[in-house]
């Protein structure tokens, strides 16, 4: 752990993680642990210290059982007038993979598609007549500074390969106890339920389902199961939606993608609540694929793989001069 003295005006990049799982990998990709400083009035947010590369990074995970878009808005404003140096923020941690591109292990990161700024409120809008629902708002991009670094990062991973894989290595090596809960990422299962398929599954055997490998269960129809070739991890960027519902129903899934035109890759339950007043990039690591056979198998390891993501995101940047404020939208990436 460091001793060196700082303030809050010190800390510049705000990373904001809604389960303790996620919280965990975040601290995990630390380069140095800071210690805490003292508590602001009315700020009932539990932070995280420490540093990434250049960057002093505050670490702040939504209460223990509070998850949706409202809690990360509250966490989010907390953080913001607790620490006013913060010049850009990132929203890390696991969502469920839309196939069939997408598989268990891979990374989606938030960029704008078609009419959309990357994020969108699948659940926000109005219910006419005859029962019709009607999306309306739209959500803000994150920072074109952010988007820049993306091309920078994206470049680097066709020409070089991603450095992922070695920061999971290394959380292996530092974090001997979290070793378990990462798998190996040439370990992704090559088994998938179609997309238009939910078998009914009784509540009381969802528990025992959990405590399984892969993404099926024992009450699968084994006809509709679709059999991929195994591959290497990949980061996609695209369309996130984000709603205060959990999804695990394949074809409700489905219907909020078509909605959207068929371009989401992830849904989550976070995201919508930041990206007006908290400018942030949003990364999720796949831990299942929002049907009836979702469950916890993968979570850790997707959070690794996020943290690692945004480690070498932050990693690509270098520090700039002065007390840029978050709001003029200025971000330490090149």
């Amino acid at each position: 752990m460091a001793t060196e003295s700082r303030t809050h005006i010190d800390y510049t990049v705000g990373w904001v993680c809604a389960l303790p799982k996620e919280l965990i990998a975040a601290a995990a990709m630390l380069d140095e642990t800071h210690q805490d400083l003292p508590r602001q009035p009315n700020d009932h947010n539990s932070y995280t210290l420490g540093r990434v590369g250049v960057h002093n990074v505050i670490v702040a995970c939504l209460p223990k059982g509070e998850i949706g878009n409202n809690n990360a808005a509250t966490v989010a404003a907390r953080m913001t007038s607790t620490f006013p140096s913060i010049k850009f923020g990132l929203m890390v941690g696991i969502g469920g993979g839309v196939p069939k591109s997408v598989r268990l292990g891979d990374v989606v990161v938030s960029t704008p598609t078609d009419e959309f700024g990357g994020v969108v409120q699948w659940d926000f809008g109005k219910v006419q007549q005859e029962g019709t629902f009607k999306r309306t708002g739209a959500l803000n991009c994150p920072p074109t500074e952010l988007l820049s670094a993306l091309t920078k990062i994206e470049k680097e991973h066709t020409m070089q390969g991603s450095k992922i894989l070695q920061y999971l290595k290394d959380l292996e090596t530092n974090w001997p106890d979290l070793r378990r809960n990462c798998k190996h990422i040439e370990s992704i299962n090559t088994e998938e339920i179609q997309e238009q398929y939910n078998d009914e599954e009784d509540e009381e055997d969802e528990e025992e389902e959990e405590e399984e490998e892969g993404n099926y269960c024992i009450h699968c129809d084994q006809t509709k199961i679709v059999r991929r070739k195994p591959r290497d991890m990949r980061v996609h960027y695209g369309l996130i939606a984000s709603g205060n519902w959990v999804i695990k129903d394949a074809l409700f899934r489905d219907k909020i993608n078509k909605t959207l035109g068929g371009k989401v890759l992830c849904l989550e339950m976070e995201a919508a609540g930041l990206m007006n007043d908290f400018p942030c990039l949003v990364i999720r690591g796949i831990c299942d694929y929002a049907d009836a056979h979702k469950n916890k198998n993968w979570q850790e390891h997707a959070a690794a793989v996020a943290a690692a993501f945004a480690k070498e995101l932050l990693l690509l940047g270098r520090s700039q001069s002065g007390g840029e404020k978050f709001e003029e939208g200025t971000v330490g990436v090149s």
